[in-house]
């Protein structure tokens, strides 16, 4: 046969929009696109679906190799969880893991620690942090292959910890954007102003404030903007390529919009947990919606949908940052671990609230969940549906209602936000490269057939 499998009856988006087309598979590889193709071991009738590249989630935390956090998040939970969720590849964060990935042994230890239970294909960040910058660890993490570097402008890790990670001040993210620059890598940044969120969060809890809702006021969205905008400046001065993540308010987006048009090379994504909730519903939900940035209100998820249909947004991730349950169930939100488990269910989130509610295009659907961040994080052979690229291709079926269920999600800890809420649209199937990872009827297929990027 001349080919592997082939895609049949469905509607496939391409880069240049949606046809009514054939999909050949050869090898791992998209091999032709054309109508009335034969010669497979297989046909996929793909009648009724729309077949679309796979996710390119940019923003995932896994906590393994774990420590004291190896119950959060592993490798086969977390991946499995993406193949059954349409999501194909992902970019890992360096941190929630112990040790961090700050150095090339440490990435050496992620690795290891993947080998053999990976369900999709995983790039990798290196670490940004103020105890890597006079002992060659960015360098070292580039001979080991990452895809891109992570800061945090905000307060994060446990100095107790050994290994842990670390958030860097000013001279360190000067420091860290010139040496990343001559690496030509991007740098991805948590843009919080650490210093008045930590004193808003420290006064609120000390005047006895506990719900949600008063997390959120403690990270107003000036903190937000002016981290973006110091970020943009530093970047400016030293050439570095950098990537806003989760911007939670128009007003970031803005900086962006503003420092593009002066020449800067910067771009931000947005996530789905933004684009589905408001301020106003947390409070009922509780700690398992906190997250930070924090999920803002009407007006500002509103004016984040604005900037994503005009294309000033990239792409929408998960930030699937999952903890134990004791962690997040907490009657105070001020003590709660932040951070929302999503990536099972993104897909068929976006699909349902962008394309069926408000319209948005095949073609822009596909280009923000895997074309534009498989370009800006230099993954080649991913994100599009074309001749010669990794045939990682999910089925989706549209108007096909269904309520997530705790006991339905493959993460390690079965909890999220969006248990109890109904979704109208369905990943049914996921290739990996050619094979079946997930298939509605069947499953997860038992044997891992993911992978490590390296760059």
């Amino acid at each position: 046969m001349q080919y592997d499998r082939i895609i049949k009856n469905g509607i496939v988006i391409l880069e240049s929009g949606e046809v009514r087309t054939d999909v050949a598979i050869k090898n791992g590889k998209i091999a032709a696109i054309a109508p009335d193709l034969n010669g497979a071991h297989e046909v996929i009738d793909a009648q009724g679906l729309i077949v679309s590249p796979g996710m390119v989630d940019v923003h995932v935390h896994i906590s393994e190799p774990g420590g004291i956090r190896c119950e959060w998040e592993g490798y086969v939970t977390g991946t499995k969880a993406c193949a059954k969720g349409g999501v194909t590849t992902f970019v890992e964060m360096p941190l929630n893991q112990l040790p961090a990935t700050t150095c090339g042994d440490t990435l050496r230890q992620k690795y290891a620690a993947g080998e053999g239970k990976l369900y999709v294909d995983v790039a990798s960040f290196g670490g940004l942090v103020p105890y890597n910058l006079t002992n060659g660890g960015i360098e070292a993490q580039v001979k080991e292959g990452v895809t891109a570097f992570k800061c945090f402008m905000a307060t994060c890790g446990d100095p107790t910890l050994e290994g842990d990670f670390a958030n860097v001040n000013d001279y360190a993210l000067w420091e860290g954007m010139r040496q990343i620059a001559k690496t030509g890598k991007l740098l991805a940044i948590h843009a919080e102003n650490a210093a008045i969120t930590d004193m808003l969060g420290k006064q609120a809890k000390d005047r006895g404030e506990t719900r949600v809702s008063q997390y959120v006021a403690t990270r107003p969205i000036f903190t937000e903007v002016e981290a973006i905008r110091r970020a943009i400046f530093f970047a400016k001065q030293t050439g570095c390529r950098i990537h806003i993540c989760h911007v939670a308010c128009p007003e970031g987006v803005e900086e962006v919009i503003k420092a593009r048009q002066e020449g800067i090379d910067v771009t931000c994504e947005t996530c789905i947990h933004y684009l589905y909730f408001t301020t106003d519903e947390l409070d009922a939900i509780g700690p398992l919606a906190k997250c930070s940035p924090p999920i803002r209100d009407k007006q500002a998820q509103d004016g984040l949908w604005k900037y994503l249909f005009s294309g000033h947004i990239i792409t929408a991730v998960s930030d699937h940052s999952p903890c134990t349950y004791e962690m997040k169930n907490k009657t105070n939100a001020f003590d709660a671990w932040g951070g929302i488990s999503g990536v099972q269910n993104n897909v068929d989130i976006f699909f349902d609230e962008a394309v069926q509610k408000r319209g948005m295009s095949l073609k822009q659907f596909a280009d923000i969940i895997a074309k534009n961040p498989a370009e800006r994080y230099n993954l080649p052979t991913k994100g599009s549906i074309q001749i010669g690229k990794d045939a990682d291709i999910i089925f989706i079926k549209p108007q096909s209602s269904y309520v997530v269920r705790a006991e339905d999600l493959e993460y390690r800890n079965k909890f999220s936000p969006y248990v109890g809420r109904q979704i109208n649209a369905q990943v049914v199937r996921t290739l990996l490269r050619g094979e079946t990872v997930y298939n509605l009827t069947t499953g997860i297929e038992s044997t891992p057939k993911g992978s490590f990027i390296r760059r």
